[in-house]
């Protein structure tokens, strides 16, 4: 196989204005997720950011853009429609994937009037087959869109949850046939990216906010391999590393792509990954990019290559250190 798959990550828009929202929509948890809006995410979701990234998003020679989770802020209709016609602008649901975050899923709402929206983006390629088995279509998740030498596996961990909390889940039967599409498209040679929006690991987020069934998805990645994971909901870029038969296993996490950030860890900002074949199996090239709030634009931030071996080298995985080449605001990625 040659070629480079080129993947922009993004997570964590909060996509809204609710200028118009009706008492009648807040009489349940969605009345706290509005005054968190109300006091604090109106001025650090800026649309301005939302309108540089669009731009910056241009100007890059990308095969493809994922979505891990809250393009909205508390799951309300009107916010699914606007979500939707931002994802237009992007691209075509060819070229653009979604899954799910629990800010989406504040709340139980009718499919029809939220999700149905974005069906078209997270639904699993039409007619896929892999090997000699179809891709089953019984539920939409786990969602599975092969592009080049890559598969995008789309993992949905948003459910509602109680007042406070911001837990997710994935569930037995949605695991099983996570196991089942990672043992194929294994055997395919695809290189494998996971789709979820809680991150993996206990330690990335509060106990509120964690992966109720995180052991579970945990052990079975440990045992059926994954090449590389992405999430979002810490609002944070990091990479940690999951432990598995062959060595270990990337998991990366980008930041809100629209905050204004009170820290500069927490400012804006989105990776692209350059995924390519290699002597050894696989070379993921990974680069940061973060939002300038005295230039209004997003620039190039740190740069760092993993090393993922293929199906038939049996070598570990190995990282390259980061390029030691500090941003124009003397950030790290």
């Amino acid at each position: 196989m040659n070629g480079i798959f080129r993947v922009a990550h993004l997570s964590d828009l909060h996509l809204t204005s609710l200028v118009d929202v009706k008492i009648r929509d807040l009489l349940n948890k969605r009345a706290l997720g509005y005054l968190s809006w109300r006091f604090r995410r109106r001025h650090e979701h800026a649309p301005e950011i939302l309108a540089a990234l669009l731009h910056d998003l241009s100007g890059l020679a990308l095969d493809h853009i994922v979505f891990t989770g809250d393009l909205t802020h508390i799951g309300l209709p009107g916010e699914f429609q606007q979500a939707r016609q931002w994802l237009e602008t992007l691209g075509s649901p060819t070229d653009v994937t979604v899954v799910p975050g629990n800010h989406d899923a504040y709340v139980r709402t009718p499919w029809a009037d939220t999700f149905a929206l974005w069906t078209p983006y997270m639904a699993s390629d039409q007619g896929l087959q892999i090997g000699e088995q179809q891709v089953p279509d019984r539920t939409l998740f786990p969602s599975v869109r092969v592009r080049v030498h890559a598969v995008l596996i789309g993992a949905t961990s948003a459910h509602p949850s109680a007042p406070f909390f911001a837990t997710g889940s994935l569930g037995a039967t949605q695991m099983d046939r996570l196991g089942d599409i990672l043992d194929l498209t294994r055997r395919q040679g695809l290189f494998r990216i996971l789709l979820i929006h809680h991150p993996p690991m206990a330690a990335m987020v509060g106990w509120r906010k964690r992966l109720t069934d995180g052991a579970a998805l945990r052990a079975l990645l440990a045992r059926h391999g994954v090449e590389m994971i992405l999430h979002g909901h810490a609002h944070r870029s990091s990479v940690v590393y999951l432990p598995e038969v062959r060595g270990t296993i990337p998991i990366i996490g980008v930041p809100s792509a629209s905050a204004r950030g009170r820290k500069p860890e927490q400012r804006a900002g989105y990776h692209v990954y350059e995924v390519r074949p290699s002597s050894y199996g696989w070379e993921v090239r990974t680069s940061a990019r973060g939002y300038s709030l005295g230039n209004h634009c997003f620039f190039a931030g740190d740069q760092r290559v993993i090393r993922v071996p293929g199906s038939a080298t049996g070598s570990l995985y190995t990282t390259v250190h980061p390029h030691s080449h500090p941003t124009q605001h003397g950030q790290r990625a």
